[in-house]
């Protein structure tokens, strides 16, 4: 059964619902990895081999999300995964996880407020892009300050516009592929011809296995429901629905997506600066195409950017409710939000802004390699959290009965899991171009454990650390 919340818990507001958490992790979602990263994909595993590993990609979501599922409903904190990873593996652990999560998002922010204002200079060219970040930059802190449900209905509106897109996408793209819709330029309808025209795998399989963390990038955000259990209705009969719900749409979304892409473009066409989606709208001769891609990828970019800033801003809440980062960090005003946590995720955004444009080839790079390391790291973290968590609420004699969700296939599930996310990060070993996350990411995990235990000198009692399942 759940924990007894904290008095910091108690003053979050339970105002999300069912509605608000899916579209909060689709927001969280379908961003950049989607619009741009599947042409890198297409270009790299062929068509057949994208499909195969977005297929593995969302069988990874799935596994870490039941998981997680199971660990929400039973404990729903507003921190989530690196609460349990704290509780179920070590503190050091639990801390590295907040800080690489954190970073994640905060990059993210920075990064998303620069491509917003890219976005603006489409339609404005004489404006700075500057100045768009600095307004972009006061929406979003005001959709995450003035109240946590006010937030929830920014992002249900962003995130509806890029699910909209989406099926318009699926739709309109698969009318083209058989004939339905001609093509711009008079060639005849493709069909399935673009799949196999270079042979099922013409790279091989490891490829595949290079863009794993690529294609779990694209899937991250997914996690987002679990940060936002604490503030979320009924979560043991809302979180369960949000978790089905949102795995099912991901995966149509997804592999549906990348079914007409990689119908639609021939593999030696993808891959270039040009987003894939673009490509096709030209192809299908879609009047304002550009212009339509350009609407939907400033909200996709808005979204994450919300999103992130109310994730990072979480994580430093739960931090100083652990009690690892100054009390001061987790108060939360009248309208249950954690203001000085949102406020200092804010100038870390803005940090890693400047960074992208100051030094765009060495501390962005590191901070973006980290980023899409730490995604994987954290997927690792619930899955062995999960793993422990069960065998613990056995041991101490509870039935499975008590537990208002179960992951499906234990102890398969959270194994499973854990091993496709280490292979993923295996995999980067092998492609120069994404080698650095490792170099990066490697030694910032071993800074956070050495931190931890250099600020932390005396660990806490196991009975202080129990299970309370």
């Amino acid at each position: 059964m759940s924990e007894q919340p904290t008095p910091s818990q108690e003053q979050f507001k339970r105002t999300m619902k069912v509605r608000h958490l899916v579209m909060l992790s689709l927001g969280g979602v379908i961003g950049t990895g989607l619009f741009f990263n599947t042409g890198y994909i297409i270009s790299t595993t062929g068509a057949a081999g994208t499909l195969l590993a977005y297929l593995i990609g969302a069988l990874v979501v799935w596994l870490v999300m039941v998981c997680l599922g199971e660990l929400s409903v039973a404990m729903p904190e507003t921190g989530a995964f690196h609460v349990y990873a704290a509780r179920y593996l070590s503190p050091a652990t639990g801390y590295t996880v907040a800080w690489l999560y954190w970073l994640t998002w905060t990059v993210a922010l920075g990064s998303s407020l620069t491509a917003a204002g890219f976005c603006m200079q489409y339609w404005f060219p004489q404006i700075p892009v500057w100045i768009w970040c600095l307004v972009f930059c006061c929406a979003i802190y005001l959709l995450n300050v003035i109240s946590t449900r006010f937030f929830a209905e920014g992002e249900f509106w962003f995130s509806l516009i890029k699910v909209v897109t989406i099926v318009a996408f699926i739709v309109l793209g698969g009318a083209a592929m058989f004939g339905f819709i001609p093509m711009k330029d008079g060639t005849p309808a493709p069909g399935l011809s673009n799949l196999t025209a270079h042979g099922w795998l013409p790279n091989g399989v490891l490829p595949i296995l290079m863009t794993m963390v690529a294609v779990n990038f694209a899937f991250s955000g997914t996690e987002l429901i679990g940060i936002a259990a604490g503030e979320t209705q009924q979560p043991e009969k809302v979180l369960p629905l949000a978790i089905r719900t949102t795995v099912a749409r991901l995966i149509i979304f997804f592999i549906g997506t990348v079914f007409v892409l990689a119908a639609l473009i021939p593999m030696d066409q993808a891959g270039i600066v040009k987003s894939p989606f673009v490509l096709v709208f030209e192809k299908i001769g879609i009047p304002y195409a550009a212009d339509i891609i350009n609407f939907v990828i400033l909200t996709a970019i808005l979204s994450a950017a919300n999103s992130g800033l109310y994730a990072s801003g979480r994580m430093l809440w739960s931090l100083a409710n652990e009690s690892t980062l100054p009390r001061a960090f987790a108060s939360v005003n009248k309208r249950g939000v954690p203001l000085l946590a949102i406020t200092v995720s804010m100038i870390g955004g803005l940090l890693a802004l400047v960074s992208s444009v100051v030094a765009p080839d060495t501390v962005f790079v590191a901070l973006s390699a980290i980023s899409g390391f730490a995604v994987v790291a954290v997927w690792l973290s619930i899955c062995a959290s999960h793993f422990v968590f069960r065998r613990r609420h056995l041991q101490q004699g509870k039935s499975l009965a008590d537990l208002g969700y179960r992951a499906p296939l234990y102890p398969l599930t959270p194994i499973l899991g854990f091993l496709l996310c280490l292979l993923a990060c295996v995999g980067l070993a092998f492609d120069p171009t994404q080698r650095i996350a490792l170099w990066c990411g490697i030694p910032f995990v071993l800074f956070c454990y050495a931190a931890y235990h250099l600020t932390h000198k005396s660990s806490p009692k196991p009975e202080e650390a129990k299970d309370v399942a």
